[in-house]
């Protein structure tokens, strides 16, 4: 039948197109990948990642936390987490992650002077990637939280093609334009057979520290509607708030500042 023909070329389209995938290979002593990602940039994505995984960490103290800023251009993580510094190398040559709030860090900005742009094309990109994934010592890691730049290019494909990872998250403002973004960035995880574990709706309602009167400056709900409409999870709302910024800003995320605040 017609219908059993489509199948028979869609599998083998499939097999064509998979030889041509690199085959994902485990990052050693690493037990669970969580990327977050965006597709739009100035979300709130890096700020989300530390704290996600600085609670993964204060939720349960067995449990060891490794951090990776993917972002190659724009590299965060090293300001929020205070660490300054260059990775020692192991005897096998390997990097050895900065420590900080008892989470291993890994980012490009440990190997490139602070104000030194990085001015490299696709190829140089993918090979710092490479590095970051596949020449770090992580030790014994039951999470590796990794901070995905904005987007849908080389970058995301590249991790969610070589290696295996337990989900995506999601991370948003519920303005328009934001929106459009996230959408395409929930899809490509799904061409690529990442699970999405959900959306989280941050900077989603501002609070007058005077009167107390609330303002969704980047309108109400966008992310919940989202997820309904792709049938993914809401996991949080996080409201915009001086003290998420100002915590970051200092090398001190709200997590570990202000744990029993409702940020």
């Amino acid at each position: 039948s017609s219908s059993s023909g489509d199948e028979s070329l869609r599998d083998r389209r499939a097999r064509i197109q998979s030889r041509g995938l690199p085959k994902q290979k485990p990052i050693e002593g690493v037990k669970q990948v969580v990327v977050l990602a965006s597709g739009k940039g100035g979300v709130g994505k890096s700020t989300t990642a530390v704290n996600i995984a600085l609670a993964l960490a204060a939720n349960d103290s067995t449990k060891e936390v490794g951090l990776l800023d993917a972002d190659i251009y724009g590299p965060s993580i090293p300001k929020m987490m205070n660490l300054k510094g260059n990775p020692e190398l192991t005897p096998k040559n390997l990097m050895r992650p900065l420590k900080n709030y008892g989470i291993a860090c890994m980012s490009m900005g440990f190997l490139i002077e602070e104000t030194a742009p990085v001015v490299w094309r696709g190829l140089m990109v993918m090979s710092a990637v490479e590095k970051l994934l596949r020449q770090v010592d992580w030790g014994q890691l039951d999470y590796l939280v990794i901070d995905m730049p904005p987007g849908t290019g080389d970058v995301q494909l590249s991790v969610s093609q070589n290696i295996p990872i337990a989900g995506a998250v999601i991370i948003s403002t519920p303005q328009d334009v934001a929106l459009l973004d996230a959408r395409k960035g929930a899809e490509m995880f799904r061409k690529v057979h990442v699970p999405v574990l959900g959306l989280v709706q941050n900077m989603s309602v501002f609070q007058c520290p005077k009167c107390k009167h609330e303002t969704h400056i980047f309108g109400a709900d966008g992310v919940r509607d989202l997820a309904k409409t792709l049938e993914l999870d809401i996991l949080g709302d996080i409201p915009l708030h001086v003290n998420i910024r100002e915590s970051c800003d200092s090398g001190q995320p709200v997590v570990i500042a202000q744990p029993q605040s409702d940020a």
